[in-house]
């Protein structure tokens, strides 16, 4: 059990290193507070490997990996919507919430629907099949909740130095990237057109980025360069 619990640790922890899953923990973690997010987390992958587990281990099966993928596209897609329109809202909207009523639900819903269809979900249930089950089910628990806890810790960083509404932005548009790029890759099966609509997405979002900089220190310049009144 030691052997099975150390060896998934290990692979968990690697596999999950530039993972989108840490990506997504940072992106829920500019949103969340900090121990909301990994509660999460730790409730999510102690049910998602729970399953893989005992799929691979009492029934050496695999998991259904596209409609899994179809649905964790869709939840995403409608994450960012959600932060979309938080991040809409005037200023006192935006610092007020912070902390929805239903945040840890959320953070559990999301990362078990990504999970499911992910390589470390797939990399669990060929471990269990061949170690302790037990051990692979601690394993690769700790493992993801270690390395998505780096993530954690630098969505709480960015947390503390981004204004509210730029932080609701921003989570709107890595939701936005997530569930596309799970909707053309995992689901849909077409990698290309994955990459390609992803790095449109990128590539409109940070022109739009630039844009609205520079309107920004324009109109800075010319209230600079108004002469004062003179009553």
């Amino acid at each position: 059990m030691l052997a099975a619990t150390l060896v998934t640790l290990g692979v968990v922890f690697l596999a999950e290193l530039g993972d989108r899953s840490q990506l997504i923990t940072m992106t829920f973690a500019l949103r969340y507070r900090w121990w909301v997010v990994l509660a999460g987390v730790a409730i999510a992958a102690c049910l998602v490997h729970g399953v893989s587990v005992s799929i691979g281990h009492f029934l050496g099966a695999t998991l259904p990996a596209r409609p899994i993928a179809f649905a964790s596209a869709v939840a995403f897609l409608l994450f960012a919507v959600w932060a979309w329109r938080e991040g809409a809202g005037d200023g006192q909207a935006v610092a007020t919430v912070r902390e929805p009523r239903f945040a840890l639900l959320t953070v559990v819903s999301s990362f078990v629907l990504a999970e499911m269809s992910d390589k470390t979900s797939l990399a669990t249930v060929t471990l269990a099949s061949n170690h302790d089950w037990t051990g692979v089910w601690i394993g690769s628990t700790l493992g993801m909740v270690l390395a998505d806890g780096l993530a954690i810790g630098a969505g709480t960083l960015l947390h503390q130095r981004l204004p509210a509404r730029l932080l609701h932005v921003l989570a709107s548009l890595l939701f936005l990237i997530f569930g596309l790029w799970m909707l053309f890759d995992s689901a849909l099966g077409l990698r290309s057109v994955a990459i390609t609509v992803t790095a449109a997405v990128a590539l409109i979002a940070a022109a739009a980025a630039a844009a609205q900089t520079a309107r920004r220190r324009r109109k800075e310049a010319a209230i600079a360069g108004r002469p004062p009144d003179v009553n």
